[in-house]
């Protein structure tokens, strides 16, 4: 069977935390770090663990540094979990304090101000919802309309046009410096409402900041979506918030039209939350699940994100292994069924030439790969769009462009020696991917590269039959 193409996102919690290795070796891609939970101290450990682990096993894993953001929470709550009645009251007090079934505590002065009667509002991803009956300064009162179980901390989800907070918060503010000393490889921005949003944070990273993926999670980055791809290197589509501003049967539709648009635009995607949620207690996932995990893949998503299933589940190793599974039978049994690549405008001279390489893979039978020499990634992204039939190995001197493309569709990435300045690139790049043993001997490979020219895009594209 092929290699997996789409990429696998795992959060990093205290279930994995001393894990990150069987993570690893189970297929983890990406290492997400959820700075909403978990000191800076130890996600700095856990971080280090991760790079470790990826070394010991010669893969390369990005860490992805996801930030706060303007997500409300509710506090502590009694044992930490919580069952909530259906068709009774519950209490949401405005500071700090230590929750029960009967109401719980939330560390946001304006809540009162923000909510309405009548409003929904949903705990833990939509696990609760409530319906708020009286809003005041110090307590909004709701009716539950279905109950269910929260954990301390969870989410507390109201319509985003009515929260009053900036886009980058305090706690962005606190988390930012850490992230960005961890040395992550992808920063996520949460709650993102515009495209100015993102800019406003790149400005702060300054440049040569980290690539910052823009969190899906409101109907405003919907309304904004286009313009928010201009200005952003990936997205995550996160459908728990999402389904407190939209109809939950209109959740699978924009998934795919977000996931879709994206791909158009070269821009990766990861699909995220509850994708194998039954597994944070179950050892197999539900068939349902499972179609959930096929359905992102069939969408064209470069990756797929595990939250609590490996945060805090019960059996996080057996739920990467199985989201990884999952991916690697669609598309070895049911390529038919893949989303198509970009489209790229013939104005695009990069992107000409990558679609070139692209169609010749595909004329030729004989050809096993196509590999890249990049400097930024811009040239395996965009093969990457492309979605051709064979795979990408792309080759970089640059050891965060290596870790950023573990997250790009279809692509292996590795690292190679900085290439001399005189000389024919195509025969250098041919020599890197003869000593990286990447494609069987006599294999024929297709090499795309740039000349030495500075500025210049991928201009070169040769076929190589390995010795």
């Amino acid at each position: 069977m092929a290699a997996r193409r789409a990429k696998l996102v795992c959060t990093i919690g205290p279930a994995t935390g001393e894990r990150t290795a069987e993570l690893v070796a189970a297929g983890m891609d990406v290492a997400r770090l959820n700075f909403s939970h978990g000191a800076p101290e130890t996600l700095a450990t856990w971080a280090s663990a991760v790079r470790h682990a990826a070394s010991d096993a010669r893969r390369s894993v990005a860490i992805l540094a996801d930030l706060p953001g303007p997500k409300l929470r509710v506090g502590d709550v009694r044992e930490g979990r919580v069952e909530i009645p259906t068709d009774g009251r519950f209490a949401l007090r405005v500071g700090r304090g230590t929750g029960d079934a009967g109401g719980a505590w939330v560390a946001y002065d304006a809540l009162g101000r923000d909510v309405r009667p009548g409003d929904r509002v949903l705990l833990a991803d939509g696990a609760v919802e409530l319906r708020v009956r009286t809003a005041a300064r110090d307590v909004v009162e709701t009716d539950v309309v279905r109950g269910g179980a929260i954990r301390s901390r969870a989410g507390l989800s109201i319509p985003s046009e009515r929260l009053s907070t900036p886009a980058m918060t305090e706690g962005d503010l606190v988390a930012l410096p850490h992230a960005v000393g961890l040395g992550a490889d992808y920063l996520a921005q949460s709650f993102v409402r515009r495209a100015a949003d993102v800019e406003a944070l790149r400005e702060r990273l300054g440049r040569g900041g980290p690539p910052i993926v823009a969190k899906i999670e409101t109907r405003s980055a919907i309304d904004d979506f286009d313009a928010i791809l201009g200005v952003v290197d990936a997205v995550m589509i996160a459908r728990g918030d999402l389904g407190v501003e939209l109809p939950f049967e209109e959740v699978p539709i924009v998934q795919k039209q977000l996931v879709r648009r994206a791909l158009d635009r070269g821009v990766p995607t990861i699909v995220a939350t509850q994708m194998l949620e039954s597994m944070v207690t179950s050892a197999r996932p539900t068939r349902a699940e499972a179609s959930d995990v096929a359905n992102a893949i069939f969408d064209g998503a470069d990756a797929i994100m595990l939250s609590a299933e490996t945060a805090i589940g019960a059996h996080p190793v057996l739920a990467a292994e199985a989201a990884a599974r999952i991916a690697r039978v669609c598309e070895d049994r049911g390529r038919k069924y893949l989303a198509r690549g970009a489209a790229f405008p013939p104005g695009s001279d990069a992107g000409a030439m990558a679609l070139a390489a692209v169609a010749v893979a595909a004329a030729d039978a004989s050809v096993a790969a196509i590999a890249c020499y990049t400097r930024t990634g811009r040239t395996a992204r965009l093969l990457s769009a492309l979605r051709p039939g064979v795979p990408i190995h792309a080759f970089s001197d640059e050891p965060h462009t290596v870790n950023r493309l573990a997250l790009v569709h279809g692509i292996a990435p590795a690292g190679c020696p900085a290439p001399a300045a005189s000389g024919s690139r195509l025969e250098w790049l041919a020599r890197i991917v003869e000593r990286a043993s990447v494609v069987p001997p006599g294999s024929v490979v297709a090499l795309v590269a740039s000349s030495a020219d500075p500025g210049t895009g991928p201009n070169l594209l040769e076929l190589h039959r390995l010795p």
